[in-house]
């Protein structure tokens, strides 16, 4: 168990380095980041209309949140697998779910007035490090299932 550890010592300290980034990020966003539906989703948002929103600084705070959570996820999964090719394909699912989600996001705002469940679960995968938590399993369950 001792050796595993040593042997693994990297991995474990780019992992504490990262769970440390993720929780600067969500320790400091009411300062770091534009996002006006914190203090909304802390109330009772079932009735109540979206708050007025700065359109364009509130998409580049959550393009900036994600891109932060996305460079954390990807070293981590780097520093954990050590295979570029496995970096690519999470370099491209991250791509792609920004695109999907930051466009959900815009279209349920600004055409779906009583959407406010399907907005905060959209929201909360652009700024949490969700992916991160299924990739990795993922990844792990595909290598040792390809060496077999």
């Amino acid at each position: 168990m001792l050796s595993n550890l040593k042997e693994n010592k990297f991995k474990i300290f780019t992992a504490i380095i990262v769970v440390i980034g993720f929780a600067i990020i969500r320790t400091f966003e009411r300062k770091l980041f534009y996002d006006p539906f914190l203090k909304y989703f802390e109330a009772d948002f079932h009735s109540s209309p979206y708050p007025v929103v700065q359109n364009l600084r509130l998409f580049w705070s959550l393009f900036l949140r994600y891109f932060l959570n996305t460079l954390l996820s990807l070293w981590l999964i780097y520093a954990l697998f050590k295979d570029r090719d496995i970096l690519k394909f999470s370099l491209i699912v991250y791509i792609f779910f920004l695109v999907l989600l930051l466009s959900s996001f815009y279209i349920i705002l600004n055409f779906f007035p009583d959407g406010a469940w399907l907005l905060f679960y959209v929201r909360r995968f652009i700024i949490q490090p969700i992916f991160v938590l299924l990739f990795i399993p993922g990844f792990y369950y595909q290598l040792q299932k390809t060496k077999k």
